[in-house]
């Protein structure tokens, strides 16, 4: 036999949530040093771009030993271009992850406000 009370079952059984709780905010010291790498990245590529070009010159006039190092230079370009294209697309998670949050409300008291 069966109680009064019916037994809970299937994908609605849990209890209610009267509120979602809000994802946690990205930390703005997380923000910055993805930036400040982003930066350095970017700064390391162009002056290895740079040493590429002159290893190039080099190579060009005579000396064997600068296409290696061009090699070398161009092989740590892309890595270094590579990384931050990585970090932009974190930083930029993180900044669309801040304006897509929602504005908090305050909790409802029942009443209406008469407009």
């Amino acid at each position: 036999m069966t109680s009064g009370k019916r037994a809970a079952r299937g994908r609605h059984a849990g209890p209610a949530r009267l509120e979602e709780p809000l994802p946690k905010r990205p930390s703005r010291v997380a923000t910055l040093l993805l930036a400040l790498g982003i930066t350095a990245s970017v700064v390391a590529w162009g002056y290895l771009v740079y040493l590429a070009i002159d290893f190039g010159i080099a190579g060009r006039d005579g000396d064997d030993q600068a296409w290696w190092f061009l090699g070398l230079a161009t092989a740590g370009a892309i890595a270094c271009l590579f990384v931050a294209m990585i970090l932009g697309s974190r930083f930029a998670a993180r900044v669309r992850a801040n304006a897509a949050r929602p504005a908090r409300r305050p909790p409802s008291t029942g009443r209406r406000v008469a407009r």
